[in-house]
């Protein structure tokens, strides 16, 4: 068996590294995540060299053999140690080679032929990108459905609706539930945008101009399962656009995630007393007896800061680099598993949490039945009569202005006391402005009418489930099912 070199590039090399720098360039303690893409890449690469007549069959089938192997120890419950090791390895490639060499010697060094380690990051990176953005848009279908079912056992339960956080309208719980669901839609669907754009194979562009052999790249391009390969070996092996656009995906994820938590953070103050937070989410204080603490909500809110902050990282990594590679975008890998792993974690708790959640009906009603929560509904009545808007909504306006002296709703106004504010007010104003003709008043695609929310809930779900039935594994409704599937 030959020795296996220190380094994949010694040769040129008299003196040794720096042992500082050498333990500080290194990448290897953290690209160790992408050792099944690696794996994946190269036996792909394998192919593409038997075509080139650069392997044998029999030689490409041992190399693919052992690659196969080494995929499987890396899942095997020995793997971190295995990989601990190896820790003076450079990077993610140098342990696969130096692993292959381990198992069928000096064949274990044509692999390189034909390629760079530029071209291969840039694969693995997609690889992981595309892998963990499927299984993202399944965890953020899970918690869409989960909205989704907690919008239908909220029925006609009513809510007040805020603007500059300060009562609006009454709306139904299920239309600001389904709210968020159009966000998650939304998220998904740049997810799945991303991976569109990202799918394109970069072997084959080796470390900059193309690979010095005639290979067929669309070997290992459909192999992988790319679209096709990348059109430009030198954009090929220095775009990094595609992390960046996942990472802001995520970062708008993690924003409306933090959204929603601020919303049940505050609904579960005593002041708003709206929602009660599942004991199996929450935690209580070590000096006050009677605190439950919303701690999951809080922490949700605090994710975006750390999954924005990796997209902002990147951008700076990228800001200002010449073409083509540079090592300064080994330094964008962290970032990208940092916030996935913070990202992918927080949607699955959601999903559980949003299962959970119970809502005081009866408190979150009697907040709509005051404040003068009708008062547009009130407006409208106007308008019907002929009144434009603009004098309509001042008349509201002053009997509200009257009303709140008094110390009294709307609905609490006698016939002739509403006169005095227009002659255009009758006995009919005051069926106009109950709780349930105030929502049913909205009737329009997208209102939060009681008809219209049946309806867009069935039509929500229908999405929903479509979505899942494409990312899942089959009959997958809870976290645990997709990810044992994925």
């Amino acid at each position: 068996m030959s020795a296996q070199p220190a380094k994949m590039w010694s040769g040129r090399f008299r003196e040794p590294l720096d042992p500082l720098f050498d333990h500080w360039q290194r990448s290897f303690g953290f690209d160790r995540q992408l050792l099944q893409e690696e794996v994946a890449a190269s036996k792909a690469h394998s192919l593409a060299l038997k075509a080139a007549n650069i392997l044998t069959s029999a030689e490409q089938s041992a190399i693919a053999d052992a690659l196969s192997a080494i995929a499987l120890h890396g899942l095997a419950e020995d793997a971190k140690q295995w990989m601990d090791e190896a820790s003076h390895c450079e990077d993610i490639h140098h342990f696969v080679e130096m692993k292959l060499v381990e198992a069928i010697d000096d064949l274990g060094l044509k692999l390189h032929t034909g390629r760079s380690r530029n071209e291969q990051i840039a694969t693995d990176l997609r690889l992981y990108i595309r892998s963990r953005a499927n299984t993202i848009i399944a965890d953020i279908g899970l918690w869409a459905l989960a909205l989704v079912e907690l919008a239908k056992v909220s029925g006609d339960a009513v809510m007040p609706s805020y603007t500059h956080l300060q009562r609006a309208e009454p709306v139904l719980v299920a239309h600001w539930l389904l709210a968020y669901v159009e966000m998650l839609l939304r998220d998904a669907s740049r997810l799945e945008d991303c991976v569109a754009r990202l799918n394109y194979s970069p072997l084959g562009s080796g470390p900059i101009a193309g690979a010095t052999l005639a290979l067929d790249r669309t070997i290992a391009a459909r192999e992988l399962a790319f679209s096709a390969p990348t059109a430009n070996s030198m954009d090929a092996t220095s775009d990094r656009d595609f992390v960046l656009e996942y990472l802001n995906a995520l970062t708008l994820l993690a924003l409306h995630a933090s959204r929603f938590a601020e919303e049940i953070t505050l609904f579960a103050t005593a002041e708003f007393g709206f929602v009660d937070l599942p004991e199996a989410f929450s935690t209580g204080s070590s000096a006050m007896p009677q605190k439950k603490n919303p701690d999951l909500t809080e922490l949700v809110r605090a994710k975006v800061g750390r999954i924005n902050g990796a997209a902002q990282s990147v951008t700076l990594q990228l800001k200002g680099l010449p073409l083509a590679y540079n090592k300064d975008m080994q330094e964008t890998q962290e970032p990208v598993f940092a916030a996935t792993s913070a990202i992918d974690v927080t949607v699955q708790l959601l999903a559980k949490f949003t299962a959970a959640l119970k809502f005081r009906t009866e408190r979150m009603r009697a907040a709509c039945e005051s404040g003068f929560l009708n008062a547009m509904a009130a407006a409208t009545y106007l308008v019907y009569k002929g009144v434009p808007f603009r004098k309509a909504h001042e008349k509201i306006g002053n009997a509200v202005r009257y009303c709140l002296d008094k110390g009294c709703e709307l609905n609490d106004l006698t016939l002739d006391e509403l006169k005095q504010f227009g002659t255009e007010f009758e006995q009919d104003f005051f069926a106009a402005i109950t709780l349930e003709a105030t929502l049913d008043c909205h009737d329009v695609i997208g209102g939060t009418a009681r008809h219209r929310v049946r309806e867009a809930l069935v039509a929500t779900e229908t999405r929903v489930r479509t979505l899942l039935k494409a990312y899942a594994p089959s009959d997958s409704t809870t976290v645990e099912a997709v990810h044992a599937g994925a």
